[in-house]
């Protein structure tokens, strides 16, 4: 990247912040959920045809572009957004709060669709004045909040054919704004969905020998199988089933005939996590084996764990420490949460670094909540960062 291209890049993004944040505030305003996001492709796609550029639309939802020129022995550089909201209230305060009941943008989905559009701009910008000398396809992906996501419905439509790394940033509201971080591996875990299904001919509770008591039974699979995990999966995988909800009978004087519990399996590493399954499954099995029950498990593997390539979290670090100073890139700490952005990173080499969002000095807030509050100063940043990763 010449020191032209540089200087250019930083007077783009800055003229065109207003805009791009606009744009993250009419889709904040204007949520839809996985799978719907119809509104939100035709206003990225309308900005994007505006600039000159030729988006395609994916078939549902969703959009990928291209900027710049295919390069003979190279293959682009992805910038990837999730762009589905939450089926939440928003309760953010702002002049710009979701006008759809039960549905906001609270993981930051807004923002890293906003980043995108600004480092795709500006890219588009320097390549009309010849300063952009490799491809860079920006990919705008629907579904991530549910399992499975989205990203097998874009991986499906060939978005990473001629790719050769992939980037993106996330949102992070306990990080300040001007603070980029990254971590070479796991970033993020893998995380599955686990429901238990007991079952029996039911009966009273005077006479429990009489029949399967799936209660008591769906009690030691609550206490007993996570500690199985722990016992025969490596702990450093970082592996942890909780359970989000039971359900059984709703009488204090009958044994029910089926019993439920509900949960997410996470994990770290990604050998462990293909281990999982077949662990969980014969646990449950081997625990219930005593209370004459039959039993039913369902496991949805979600997504694998974000792992960071060391030489593409390298080249985020730089364009961070370009773009922030050396101390605006920190080490982040793993996390137990799901990102489907790992899907990506088993085809190509690529990193997830967070994009600190959050006002020095003031209340730190979190994501999945509807009162998530965002610094807009960090759009322009992303959208720098990632800019300057896809110039090299």
């Amino acid at each position: 990247m010449s020191a032209a291209a540089r200087a250019r890049l930083d007077e783009v993004v800055a003229a065109l912040e207003d805009e791009v944040v606009a744009v993250r505030r009419d889709l904040h305003a204007h949520p839809e959920t996985a799978r719907q996001e119809v509104r939100t492709t035709a206003v990225l796609a309308e900005r994007l045809r505006a600039a000159g550029l030729q988006p395609r639309l994916l078939d549902g939802t969703g959009l990928t572009c291209d900027v710049g020129p295919d390069v003979p022995g190279r293959g682009r550089t992805a910038l990837r957004a999730d762009i589905d909201a939450l089926p939440l209230d928003d309760v953010c305060g702002c002049d710009f709060v979701s006008t759809v009941p039960g549905v906001a943008h609270a993981c930051g989905h807004d923002v890293h669709a906003a980043v995108v559009l600004g480092a795709g701009l500006a890219l588009a910008r320097l390549a009309e004045e010849g300063l952009l000398e490799t491809g860079v396809r920006l990919i705008f992906q629907p579904a991530e909040e549910i399992m499975p996501g989205g990203a097998h419905d874009v991986l499906a439509q060939g978005v990473l054919d001629g790719v050769e790394r992939i980037v993106a940033v996330h949102t992070e509201p306990k990080l300040d704004v001007g603070r980029l971080g990254t971590r070479i591996g796991p970033i993020t875990s893998a995380s599955d969905l686990v429901t238990v299904t007991l079952s029996s001919s039911g009966g009273h509770t005077s006479r429990p020998h009489l029949t399967g008591d799936v209660v008591y039974a769906l009690g030691q699979v609550i206490t007993q199988v996570p500690a199985v995990l722990g016992r025969r999966l490596d702990p450093r995988s970082g592996v942890n089933l909780t359970w989000g909800a039971v359900e059984a009978g709703n009488a204090h004087n009958a044994i029910p005939a089926t019993g439920v519990a509900k949960g997410t399996l996470r994990c770290l590493d990604v050998r462990a996590w293909e281990r999982a399954g077949q662990v969980l499954l014969d646990a449950v099995e081997q625990v219930v084996a005593p209370y004459d029950v039959e039993v039913s498990v369902y496991h949805l593997r979600g997504v694998p764990p974000v792992d960071n390539d060391a030489e593409v979290t390298a080249a985020l670090e730089a364009a961070g420490a370009a773009v922030l100073g050396e101390d605006g890139v920190v080490l982040t700490e793993q996390s137990l949460g799901g990102e489907d952005f790992a899907w990506y990173l088993t085809k190509v080499p690529g990193a997830m670094a967070r994009l600190g969002t959050a006002t020095p000095g003031q209340r730190r807030y979190d994501i999945h909540q509807g009162d998530l509050v965002v610094d807009e100063r960090a759009i322009a940043i992303g959208a720098r960062v990632l800019a300057r990763v896809a110039l090299g």
